[in-house]
């Protein structure tokens, strides 16, 4: 093996590593589902009035 060409393979190495760690990670997440019933991807908000979550809630 040429001296140059061990420390790209490592770094390809790492590199799908990487990948596949995060796919794995990634169908993890999808197969748990959403953290709360309500919670949707872009739906904002979260809590439900009167929890104490809201902003901006006063002293």
């Amino acid at each position: 093996m040429t001296p140059g060409g061990r420390p790209l393979s490592v770094l390809a190495g790492f590199a799908l590593l990487l990948v596949v760690v995060f796919v794995v990670a990634f169908a993890v997440g999808r197969g748990a589902g959403p953290v709360t019933p309500g919670l949707t991807p872009g739906g904002g908000g979260g809590g439900k009035p009167g929890t104490g979550h809201e902003m901006g809630a006063g002293r």
